[in-house]
């Protein structure tokens, strides 16, 4: 890989850092998530400047070209992130049928005449002036 490739990448790692930690900051993205993201960025600067250890991983896996076994990196890793991610998407499904059941028995134990707001409306459906 050229020294202006290696350059970009590691400058498109460091916007990334950025943007995940302004991302954390505003409350946008959890740490949680924040971890893995950062985690993969530094992974990919060191395989980018550490060229003998990808090369070293390549001869190991078989693999002609470093640049290869670093997409195939990439692709393992972002398969494994979309497996976290649906795993929590799974998780929140979950809780959010059980909250929606919750709510349907208050509602009918309650005589069902109240009116509960839509989640999404701020101050419980009331507007201010």
């Amino acid at each position: 890989m050229s020294t202006a490739a290696q350059i970009l990448v590691v400058v498109i790692a460091l916007a990334a850092f950025v943007t995940v930690l302004v991302l954390v900051r505003q409350r946008r993205l959890k740490e949680r998530y924040a971890i893995i993201w950062l985690l993969v960025g530094a992974g990919m600067v060191i395989l980018v400047l550490a060229r003998p250890l990808l090369d070293s991983i390549s001869e190991a896996l078989g693999i002609e070209s470093g640049t290869t076994t670093l997409f195939l990196l990439a692709i393992l890793v972002i398969l494994g992130i979309l497996l976290q991610m649906s795993i929590s998407l799974s998780e929140l499904e979950d809780k959010l049928r059980s909250l929606a059941e919750a709510l349907a028995l208050h509602v009918a134990d309650s005589g069902g005449g109240e009116r509960i707001p839509p989640v999404d409306e701020p101050n419980g459906g009331e507007h201010e002036a």
